[in-house]
């Protein structure tokens, strides 16, 4: 469906302004397919951007602004999502031995597990995008890139 249809509107001041509002709906529409991926496992799309972050850092400890810079959603509340996904389980927060003002956070067991799990439904979730090419996806990173420098 074209960005005309979807949002009922005809015309455009420039391309620009339609290739906006083009990345706006469409990240709206895939923040909606991350949320529904995600609710089976009990996990926002932000909590897993944060046990992906501590994944990727394994077996090191990761302080909260490491994460915070790290975080795909510069507006998230890294402390709050930290909070619940350590009631969870999903994660553990430890006083840092070498200096008490600073806490460690670390990815557990359990959390290593659900990241795996997810893992297998990896190729179910790349489905989302069989409409673009591998060449085309990277022509895609290659402009949002850009757009950003």
């Amino acid at each position: 469906m074209s960005l005309e249809e979807a949002i009922n509107q005809r015309k455009f001041n420039n391309e620009f302004e339609k290739a906006v509002i083009n990345i706006l709906y469409t990240a709206s529409w895939l923040e909606g397919k991350n949320i529904q991926r995600f609710k089976p496992f009990g996990i926002s799309p932000q909590q897993f951007n944060v046990l992906r972050i501590l994944r990727g850092a394994s077996p090191d400890p990761v302080r909260l602004t490491d994460i915070t810079e790290r975080m795909i959603d510069k507006n998230s509340n890294a402390t709050r999502l930290v909070e619940k996904l350590r009631q969870k389980g999903l994660l553990k927060r430890d006083i840092c031995k070498a200096n008490r003002r600073q806490v460690d956070i670390t990815i557990t067991p359990k959390g290593l597990e659900l990241l795996s799990e997810l893992d297998i439904h990896s190729d179910e979730w790349s489905k989302t995008f069989n409409g673009i090419q591998v060449a085309e996806a990277q022509q895609l990173n290659i402009l949002l890139d850009k757009m950003r420098e």
